[in-house]
């Protein structure tokens, strides 16, 4: 089967017109159309109901769905491996929560081009649950997540156990409610983070991304609770203060691949991983694995 009419099937999936996914493809609707009936020829079943309204699913298409995003990844995944850039002799794709990408992942690929050069890359972000489902699917060979719900045939591989802190720009070190900045960190660290403040259940100020909420409280003033490590070098020069006597929280991050997919080029990915989650990034050097 053309993986561009799945790839068609899932843009009219989501677009529910015709037309804008057409307009999506830089296709003509009438190239869309015949490719939609090509893909229902070969299924045997209608996919769409076509109305004025534009088109939706019909039930042999809401169970084709799942199919037809797996596929289109599969085939992402093999075109990633299989058809590589010149002068390359393998591929690694890797994803990571936002807040992950600075500095760990970042490091990471510096780390890559420099050590494995004859690796291709592609990196990506996205949510914890959205890897975890494309390590499963294949899609993603690694992902870097925090505290990641165990599935079957995923292995979570400890990288980093990392704490985090309260820290508050006031000079006196003391926290003060109303300019608390609740940083998302997860469901775990929301769980004890209820337990241990259950009067901030509503804080003033909410941020998903703890770069962006750190940029924020150093400019406006305030307190939260964010990543030891990134916080260290404020910490040492005075610009931020720790809340005494506030409880810290561990936030561990992993790496998480599917056991059946192991390889050299996974191994010596991780082997980066682990290097860059130690500490300060060692002078790098090809590694040879035996």
């Amino acid at each position: 089967m053309d993986v561009e009419l799945t790839r068609t099937f899932l843009e009219v999936a989501a677009s529910g017109s015709f037309v804008a996914a057409a307009q999506r493809l830089h296709l003509t609707q009438t190239a869309v159309s015949a490719r939609i009936r090509a893909l229902e020829h070969h299924l045997g079943l209608p996919l769409f109901v076509r109305n004025k309204a534009g088109a939706r699913l019909t039930p042999a298409g809401e169970r084709f769905m799942r199919y037809a995003t797996n596929l289109v990844q599969a085939w992402e995944r093999a075109h990633h491996h299989v058809a590589l850039p010149p002068g390359r002799e393998a591929g690694i794709s890797i994803g990571a929560e936002s807040s992950l990408w600075h500095p760990l992942l970042a490091d990471w690929l510096v780390w890559m081009h420099r050590v494995c050069p004859e690796v291709a890359l592609r990196a990506t972000v996205d949510s914890p649950a959205q890897l975890l489902e494309a390590v499963q699917d294949g899609a993603l060979d690694l992902a870097v997540v925090y505290s990641p719900a165990q599935r079957p045939g995923l292995v979570c591989e400890l990288l980093m156990d990392e704490k985090l802190i309260l820290v508050t720009s006031s000079v006196d070190g003391a926290m003060q409610a109303s300019q608390y900045v609740y940083v998302d960190w997860g469901p775990a660290f929301a769980a004890n983070h209820d337990g241990a403040f259950p009067a901030l259940a509503n804080p003033p100020v909410s941020i998903s991304l703890g770069p962006l909420a750190l940029d924020y409280l150093l400019t406006v003033g305030g307190c939260g609770y964010f990543r030891a490590g990134a916080v260290r070098a404020l910490l040492a020069e005075g610009r931020l203060k720790r809340v005494a006597g506030a409880p810290e929280f561990s936030h561990s991050a992993y790496a998480v691949y599917a056991a059946r997919h192991e390889s050299e080029t996974l191994a010596r990915a991780r082997d980066g991983l682990r290097l860059i989650a130690a500490g300060p990034a060692r002078r790098p050097r090809r590694i040879k694995r035996s």
